[in-house]
């Protein structure tokens, strides 16, 4: 494989490097380099802005949102969740010794199916845990009911999601958390990053408490914390990146619209379509093998675009409870997930992001219909 003119299946959203230097110099000048610096609060404040949401606080990667926001929930027991989704969805339950419970998924939206929560809940169950799966809104409205109904807390992991809105309103303003990754590999990033988006300035509080070690001032420790601060140089270059992700995201879009547009026709292959009255953010483009009538296998095909310097992505494939941690649950056994694990094993991401040409998309359509 020729390494130079690969079309790798993502690239981050980098500023300018010459617009980047004066911050660093500002930076170096002010010797402050983490603890609620001068550039964080810049990018805590301009995000609340962009996204729509009251409180953001910034971490510095995209799981410890989803770990902070058990603990300041003070949630325990069992939450349900669903096995379509990136391991650290489900981890974050684990590292909070709760016990994850997977239920099946919708088959047009990948994400949780509202139809198979009620039967997943005991005495135990204290949350959801749903995941708006490729930056597409969960049926959030089903969700709420079901969680007042029952009195339990819902978390969203919307590591997809940014800058998504349902009929103008944020995406993360549903449930009673949200969480995001700014991982270089996403729609709006900062290097490594993340945030969690809260309601009110008291939990803000109590988040912003727990991920400095617990600190409430010099001498005072109110939780057992973590660790979860970022530093400046990675506010910097959000703040850098807040700028240009609009022109990013309407670039996404057409090519989302240029692959739709070819492979509509091509027999076997399926793929998701907008959703009505929603701001999507074409953070992935994921396509569905019918092998049977595409006449050759998910991963043969996989295989075939790797050989042609093409590289998808299985995502998410293999299931998280299919993996060696979780695979013991009874909620994990495959016959509980048959659509979650049809749909793994059918789907390939498709190269997305901003940089991507028309001729590169060409290329792959070309691989795919040929």
């Amino acid at each position: 494989m020729n390494e130079s003119n690969q079309i790798t299946v993502t690239s981050p959203l980098l500023p300018s490097l010459e617009d980047f230097i004066p911050y660093l110099q500002d930076i170096w000048n002010r010797k402050w380099l983490t603890n609620n610096g001068h550039y964080h609060q810049e990018l805590e404040k301009a995000l609340c802005e962009y996204l729509k949401v009251p409180y953001i606080s910034l971490f510095t990667n995209g799981t410890l949102p989803l770990m902070t926001a058990l603990q300041a929930l003070r949630i325990t027991g069992e939450v349900i969740t669903t096995p379509y989704s990136f391991v650290a969805t489900t981890h974050s339950l684990w590292w909070n010794g709760i016990k994850p419970v997977f239920v099946d998924i919708d088959p047009v939206t990948c994400n949780i199916d509202p139809d198979k929560i009620e039967a997943a809940i005991t005495p135990k169950t204290t949350a959801i845990m749903p995941v708006h799966v490729y930056g597409y809104p969960c049926d959030t409205e089903r969700i709420q009911e079901i969680a007042d109904k029952y009195g339990l807390k819902v978390i969203y992991d919307a590591a997809h999601a940014f800058g998504v809105e349902v009929g103008e309103k944020s995406v993360l303003e549903f449930g009673d958390m949200s969480t995001l990754s700014f991982h270089a590999t996403k729609v709006f990033n900062t290097i490594e990053g993340g945030a969690l988006i809260c309601r009110d300035a008291e939990t803000k509080k109590r988040i912003d408490y727990l991920k400095n070690f617990g600190f409430a001032g010099e001498t005072e420790v109110v939780a057992p914390g973590i660790n979860g601060k970022m530093d400046e140089v990675r506010s910097a270059y959000g703040l850098l990146n807040l700028k240009q992700v609009d022109s990013a995201i309407e670039k996404r879009r057409k090519i989302a619209n240029q692959y739709k547009k070819s492979l509509q026709e091509v027999n076997g292959i399926s793929f998701m379509t907008d959703i009505q009255n929603v701001r999507h953010n074409y953070s992935y483009f994921p396509i569905f093998v019918d092998a049977d009538k595409y006449g050759m296998t998910r991963d043969k095909l996989y295989e075939k675009m790797k050989e042609n310097n093409v590289l998808g992505r299985r995502y998410f494939y293999p299931l998280i409870s299919t993996f060696s941690t979780y695979r013991g649950l009874d909620s994990a056994r495959p016959e509980n997930l048959p659509i979650a694990t049809k749909i793994a094993e059918s789907v390939i991401c498709l190269p997305m992001y901003a940089g991507l040409t028309g001729n590169d998309v060409e290329i792959i359509i070309e691989i795919i219909k040929n």
